[in-house]
């Protein structure tokens, strides 16, 4: 599997101050979704979000999103190394994810851009 980028995962109270100041110092704009009842700002390599604290609790123990170019492919890296997956692979607004616990305890979320 090849990792073709990491986003860092950043829990905010206020996305609307949180895009602007992400977007000054990236020079990126944002793309904006919701997933579930969380909503989501892709600012660079950070992924701003703002929801329930119930969904960012669980969030929040996630330690970074890989992309990748086949959620499929990392499935079977992934489970070869024996790690545990948790969730998915399942369809995003932006693609395909997947949710794994490493064996050292690790919970990383993979992403790629295919469609469903």
């Amino acid at each position: 599997m090849d990792i073709l980028g990491t986003s860092l995962r950043v829990c905010v109270t206020d996305l609307d101050a949180a895009v602007g100041v992400y977007e000054r110092l990236t020079g990126a704009e944002a793309m904006r979704f919701h997933h579930g009842g969380v909503s989501v700002a892709a600012v660079g390599c950070f992924f701003l979000m703002s929801g329930p604290e119930a969904q960012l609790s669980v969030l929040r123990k996630i330690t970074a999103t890989l992309a990748v170019e086949d959620v499929d492919d990392a499935v079977a890296d992934l489970t070869a190394v024996g790690a545990q997956i948790i969730a998915g692979p399942l369809p995003t607004p932006i693609g395909r994810n997947v949710v794994a616990r490493h064996p050292d305890g690790s919970v990383f979320e993979y992403v790629d851009r295919k469609a469903a």
